[in-house]
């Protein structure tokens, strides 16, 4: 399954008021000394002296914070800086056993209760993309003969779509003009497709534009990369969201044929006859029993 923002909330538990207040690279800011001082508690010099440069990027050895960790005084401090040290070597790793520049920019704004949802979640599709790219084949234990079999014999009723712990009441399918959501990486950007994964949400899964999906994704380089910061920032205070969701068949008839061509940058067909909203994609198709229960209780109003 393709993991999704609301999965990440869920387990991160992040408070609701939250959700939405997304990470931003910042601009004109504090500097990086200034903000690592205010996180450790520690003088601008101190910092200072610990900075090391890794490429283009400044950082700070997991050793300095280790040692100051053991000899602080302040335990709220003594935690800040450990949760830093698990942000920058396990959450976002960049220079093995030093804690990145960007990483300690996006803690330092977690005190404004800015989520790091997204910011995981982009890092995530980030890693398993660059898994797939350079991933080599590996064999189990098990022969090809066997899988063969057990895919031959698999039902759709034996795939569970959703994590059974997760019992989302909305969906969240869009934010601004874009047809997908953007996500705010600490190093880049990503475009993020919730549409894609409709059955995880017990939806029914359709056709939709990806043309233009690869344009989201860029890195913090260059001259154009604030203007499209600019956009995104202002696509996630228009956010676009689904209260139900649809039941009964998990796909569109049309879905399989165009999941088997593999378009990775799809434009829909206009098809004035059959034409659809994803408003209208995505609304309540009642259950039998849902009927049935209207029904009843429209009698007892008679």
């Amino acid at each position: 399954m393709v993991p999704t923002i609301e999965e990440y909330i869920a387990l991160l538990r992040c408070p609701r008021i939250q959700v939405d207040k997304v990470y931003s690279r910042a601009a004109n800011v504090l500097t990086f000394t200034k903000k690592l001082a205010k996180i450790t508690g520690m003088s601008e010099q101190w910092v200072t002296v610990r900075i090391k440069q890794k490429e283009e990027n400044k950082c700070i050895p997991w050793k300095s914070l280790r040692d100051h960790i053991l000899a602080h005084p302040n335990t709220k401090k003594k935690v800040d800086i450990f949760a830093l040290s698990i942000y920058g070597l396990v959450i976002f790793p960049k220079a093995l056993g030093h804690i990145d520049e960007a990483v300690i920019d996006l803690f330092d704004q977690l005190d404004r209760r800015v989520t790091p949802v997204p910011a995981i979640l982009a890092e995530t599709f980030r890693s398993l993309s660059a898994c797939r790219r350079t991933a080599t084949l590996r064999r189990d234990d098990i022969t090809e003969e066997r899988w063969m079999a057990i895919f031959q014999n698999l039902r759709d009723e034996d795939v569970e779509w959703k994590a059974l712990w997760m019992v989302p009441d909305e969906i969240l399918y869009r934010y601004g003009d874009f047809d997908w959501v953007p996500l705010f990486r600490i190093w880049g950007a990503i475009g993020y497709t919730p549409l894609l994964v409709l059955r995880q949400y017990r939806s029914r899964q359709f056709i939709l534009a990806t043309q233009g999906l690869v344009e989201c994704e860029f890195s913090y380089r260059g001259n154009n990369y604030k203007g499209k910061i600019r956009e995104m920032s202002n696509a996630w205070k228009q956010i676009h969201r689904m209260k139900r969701f649809t039941v009964g068949a998990t796909t569109t008839l049309e879905y399989h044929g165009w999941r088997s061509k593999r378009i990775n940058d799809n434009i829909p067909e206009p098809n004035h006859e059959k034409s659809q909203s994803i408003e209208e994609h995505l609304r309540v198709v009642p259950s039998e029993l849902e009927i049935i229960k209207q029904d009843f209780e429209k009698r007892n109003a008679e």
